[in-house]
């Protein structure tokens, strides 16, 4: 979550390792790698490892560049990269098992759990999971200081750094927090009796068939990636691991790319956790003076302009990692570099701009959209474009209220398809429609061609 400045450095770099799904054609998968090897030789990043999941599946992996360098190793998808602070979204995931078992509420304070931390008897897991507590960051420099090149327990860090006057009082502001995340960590020691990464991997991990190793208790071996660094524009170093202890809960894991496309996936179709459960992840905070600090448990929440987008990025030495999800249109991007100088967050951008992450509805099909809500908007349902269900859903009450809310907006002047895919046997439609005064978000579902249900939101 740091800012990183990305340094112009050209070098050469060995392509291999690719797995293509069927519905990433060969000329875009090509234009994908031109541009990620463009950025590797940019940043003089060694390694890049990739993945990006399309209508709800992955559609591409691929690794560019040399995992190692001395001897040389080839990078390859099958390759684990550290995520950094993306790990942070599994801490939370974890929590919120918790919460479901019974363990733990988000609004328990942590004093309950942890003693003698600052106002730990009105701080609440919420806030530490939402960085709104207060608690100062262990962790705000962009390299590993002297400090964490020595072991410590999470007691050593409460006492630095969570047994001392808060940043600021509890949500009165947002500000990034590893210490939080530490926080949390032990919370679920305490709450399930288990080792924070036992619980994880028996709860979290397994379940969903994530092969994640645990760096905080050491690097990574030689089948997978390693990290590197760098003084200034100078060549790419061995960088320095953080001393066990640092990186518990809130930095921990270690994953490739297609695993963490698997976890995406997850939480797209709800998996896991309880629908209400990943709905509180990502839904944003509130400080108490209502601003919206865009941040919800483990995860930013943002939109990209015409959709919501969850995304984090992640930074231990020697990586960095970005994560983006687009729940609503069944995509994700994953980019992970084994350097803490490179930008994961501009290959991820350039990943975006070259592909259509989602299948989006045909001219026939926007069309069809357009007039029915057009007929909305005057009062009228037309039966021939609904199912029976979708029928009995438009009673005159439900077209009543679409009249009276839809056509004091003006006349429609436009309406952008975003995605097309399936649920539940059902072509799932999403448009964004624009009236003279504002816009909003359809969701139509139908069934050859007749709408089971076509609902506007906010957007």
């Amino acid at each position: 979550m740091r800012i990183l400045l990305a340094a112009l450095v050209t070098g050469s770099l060995l392509l291999s390792g690719a797995a293509r799904g069927a519905d990433l054609s060969a000329d875009l998968a090509a234009k994908v790698d031109a541009a990620v090897t463009q950025a590797l030789a940019e940043t003089g990043t060694p390694a890049a490892s990739i993945a990006v999941v399309r209508d709800g599946a992955i559609a591409y992996v691929h690794a560019y560049g040399q995992a190692r360098r001395d001897p040389a190793v080839a990078a390859t998808p099958a390759q684990r990269f550290a995520i950094g602070s993306v790990s942070k979204q599994f801490t939370a995931a974890a929590v919120m098992l918790l919460a479901e078992d019974g363990a733990l509420s988000l609004d328990d304070t942590v004093g309950k759990f942890i003693p003698n931390l600052t106002d730990g008897d009105r701080i609440t897991i919420r806030q530490v999971l939402s960085h709104t507590a207060g608690y100062r960051d262990f962790w705000p420099q962009d390299y590993v200081p002297a400090f964490m090149e020595k072991p410590i327990t999470a007691d050593g860090i409460f006492d630095r750094w969570a047994r001392v006057p808060l940043d600021f009082q509890p949500g009165e502001a947002w500000q990034y927090s590893n210490t939080g995340f530490t926080i949390a960590a032990r919370i679920v020691e305490k709450a399930s009796g288990q080792p924070f990464f036992t619980f994880l991997a028996n709860r979290v991990l397994k379940p969903l068939g994530l092969d994640a190793a645990d760096i905080d208790q050491g690097p990574l071996g030689p089948k997978d990636a390693a990290g590197y660094t760098r003084y200034a524009l100078g060549q790419p170093r061995p960088a320095p691991k953080e001393a066990p202890g640092w990186l518990m809960g809130a930095a921990q894991l270690a994953l490739t790319p297609r695993d963490l496309a698997r976890w995406d996936i997850a939480l797209m179709e709800r998996k896991l956790l309880k629908p209400e459960s990943w709905r509180a992840m990502e839904t944003s905070v509130r400080l108490n003076n209502g601003q919206d600090a865009r941040y919800g448990l483990g995860l930013t929440v943002t939109s990209d302009g015409a959709a919501r987008l969850l995304r984090h990025g992640g930074e231990v030495s020697g990586f960095l990692a970005e994560n983006r999800v687009w729940p609503d249109l069944g995509a994700a991007i994953v980019v992970l570099v084994n350097s803490d100088y490179g930008d994961p967050g501009a290959i991820a951008q350039k990943i975006g701009a070259i592909l259509p992450l989602s299948t989006q509805p045909s001219a026939a099909e926007t069309a069809t959209a357009r007039a029915f809500l057009e007929g909305l908007a005057h009062g009228q349902a037309d039966l021939a474009h609904l199912t029976a269900d979708g029928a009995a859903y438009f009673t005159p009450a439900a077209v009543a209220d679409y009249a009276a809310t839809l056509g004091p907006l003006g006349p429609l002047t436009a309406i952008k398809p975003l995605a097309r895919h399936l649920r539940g046997g059902l072509t799932e439609e999403i448009y964004q429609a624009t009236f003279a005064s504002r816009t909003v978000r359809i969701v139509a579902r139908a069934d050859a061609g007749r709408y089971e249900q076509f609902m506007v939101y906010v957007d």
